[in-house]
């Protein structure tokens, strides 16, 4: 049965209430990684060790009925290790392709910075393209993919930067940030006897994310709004505290955002807030600071954030 534009919120909401039950006291955090998935992106979860980046990830995953696996990302992980590879079948006399664990509908990248730039390269073709090419060779991912990777910004020994490429494929990043006293206090009462990743269950088919993201390109942008997405991403690339702007995919990236949080708000078109909203998760991993800029202080989002306040909004 088609799923109707009014199902939107209601599915995303039992999905954030479900990963709820797991993630504590981080509903705006859990809201917009579902609206990433409506609008089939990729999400990379950045905070200290601890904090429930993995756990996040886990409980999203589990609560779609759909095919999941996790990849430890370790320096000596080789490419074949995520993609799979063709092995000799002696019976039959030929090669026979095996299938990595990047064929799933959600794939998840632990700690994604300790993986070599030539593994993390590997990603590339899958996040953008949804096929994999080996041996001259291409295979289809399932639909939906989605990659949610996690990586720790403070443990160097072991690390590799993740390049421009690979960070300008992911649609949203996002910090997690400490959970409130209150809210730790909940987490160290459920945990005492079993954690509550593991009576965690299934309340959204994967369908249903199929439905969603086929919904999402209905919602309208009009003329003005699109020109204020521009003007945005323009300027980005005009900063003087910047030496590397947004390209033209950050701008794909915050169209398909703010239709998934016009939707979410249960409108079928878009308004200069939904830009607004979405606007530092999806730019703040696209950009590169000149080094004064780092010596004055600023940061990504404090650029975004002067930015958004600079830019007149279409009324």
């Amino acid at each position: 049965m088609e799923t109707k534009f009014s199902d939107f919120q209601k599915i995303l909401a039992t999905l954030g209430d479900n990963v709820e039950k797991v993630i504590k006291g981080k509903r705006e955090k859990i809201d917009i990684i579902l609206i990433s998935m409506a609008a089939q992106g990729h999400i990379l979860i950045e905070d200290v060790p601890g904090v429930g980046k993995t756990m996040l990830a886990r409980s999203i995953a589990q609560s779609i009925n759909g095919d999941f696996q996790r990849i430890q990302f370790t320096n000596d992980l080789l490419p074949t290790d995520i993609l799979g590879n063709y092995i000799y079948i002696k019976n039959e006399g030929k090669f026979s392709f095996r299938k990595g664990p990047i064929f799933t509908n959600i794939l998840l990248a632990d700690e994604i910075n300790r993986g070599t730039p030539k593994v993390q390269s590997a990603l590339l073709e899958g996040m953008e393209e949804y096929t994999v090419s080996i041996d001259r060779n291409t295979h289809p991912l399932p639909s939906p993919f989605f990659v949610i990777a996690t990586e720790n910004p403070i443990e160097q020994g072991g690390t590799f930067i993740l390049p421009e490429a690979e960070l300008d494929r992911f649609l949203i990043k996002i910090p997690m940030g400490y959970p409130s006293a209150e809210k730790e206090k909940d987490i160290l009462k459920e945990v005492q006897i079993i954690h509550p990743i593991e009576r965690i269950e299934p309340v959204v088919a994967i369908s249903k994310i199929l439905s969603l993201q086929k919904m999402l390109k209905n919602v309208e942008v009009t003329a003005l709004i699109r020109e204020y997405i521009i003007n945005l991403i323009t300027k980005t690339r005009d900063n003087d505290n910047l030496l590397l702007g947004a390209s033209p995919r950050a701008s794909i990236a915050l169209q398909k955002m703010a239709q998934g949080n016009a939707a979410f708000k249960g409108r079928n078109f878009v308004i200069p807030d939904d830009v607004k909203n979405i606007f530092v998760p999806v730019l703040r991993h696209r950009l590169r600071l000149t080094p004064q800029a780092r010596i004055n202080g600023l940061t990504s989002d404090i650029i975004l954030e002067n930015l958004i306040n600079e830019t007149e909004a279409p009324r």
